[in-house]
């Protein structure tokens, strides 16, 4: 009996469990479908204004902005966007997986010399790389709680401050684009300096832009709000892809809680039915005994 007992306790852990994860799956998918309005609506316009400024750019001789200079990437700052909470399958793992292998493929001996620092949005990426001793900038795990473009703004800018004092040659983006709850595709992008269009001969270049006051202008007063508007977009994207993932996690984790408690009952009722068989046979068996005496 002591043994159906275990069962039984086992029994009502894997319910109680059940309910937590299916409660977390239902709220997952109410905020999945907030963060992905948000990011359906900023993305058309963030792409575009990208890919305005690259062909722009690309035509541009020269320009003031410090935004578009290409150095030497002696030092190097890459921005790694997680979540501030866990449950949500791999989706943190991996962009510490991608960000590792980034140091390691691309930057290497940047890394070496102690000049490769990182920006961490989301307190799973910060408490990984503090606790591993790297160059860690800042703390910003309390934008999720009022992630708006003016509190995501702050950081860019501090960002963008520090590239166009050379503290830094290049700015790397690390992070998972939303493609929807069961799909996020892990995303590196340059961010500074702002990559120009590859192909001069491309016919996205040959756009014929209507420009007033000129070009130069134009992009000198476009290119921040690029920039601010491209990290929003990753890191709003990043918190689809959280909610996302942690939905699909909760859903196979009450799928696999059904399936071991399937197991246990079964397990409990073979149990229950040794235990009863052996019962009836030591009546039986008592019984024949009482008759021969």
């Amino acid at each position: 009996m002591a043994n159906l007992k275990e069962v039984r306790n086992r029994i009502a852990s894997v319910s109680s469990t059940q309910q937590i994860t299916k409660a977390m799956k239902m709220v997952s998918a109410a905020k999945l479908k907030r963060a992905t309005n948000a990011i359906v609506q900023l993305r058309p316009y963030a792409n575009k204004m990208k890919e305005i400024l690259a062909n722009l750019s690309a035509s541009l001789e020269e320009s003031n902005s410090p935004f578009i200079q290409e150095r030497e990437p002696v030092r190097v700052l890459i921005i790694a966007v997680s979540s501030n909470r866990g449950l949500a399958g791999a989706f943190n793992m991996n962009v510490i997986k991608k960000t590792n292998n980034l140091i390691s493929e691309k930057y290497a001996e940047q890394y070496r010399q102690g000049h490769v620092h990182i920006v961490a949005i989301g307190k799973k990426v910060q408490d990984f790389y503090e606790r591993r001793k790297y160059n860690v900038i800042g703390n910003n795990n309390e934008l999720y709680s009022e992630l708006t473009f003016e509190n995501a703004s702050k950081i860019t800018e501090a960002i963008m401050k520090a590239f166009a004092d050379g503290d830094y040659d290049k700015v790397e983006l690390v992070y998972n684009q939303f493609k929807n709850a069961a799909v996020q595709i892990l995303t590196t992008e340059q961010l500074l300096p702002v990559p120009r269009s590859e192909n001069g001969s491309d016919s996205a270049t040959q756009v014929d832009y209507i420009l007033e006051p000129s070009q130069e202008e134009i992009v000198e007063q476009l290119l921040p709000k690029s920039i601010k508007t491209q990290v929003y977009k990753a890191i709003l994207d990043s918190h689809a892809s959280e909610h996302g993932a942690r939905m699909t996690a909760m859903d196979k984790a009450t799928e696999n809680a059904g399936d071991l408690l399937k197991a246990l009952k079964l397990s409990y009722n073979q149990a229950r039915q040794a235990a009863i068989t052996t019962e009836l046979t030591e009546i039986v068996s008592g019984a024949a005994a009482l008759s021969k005496g």
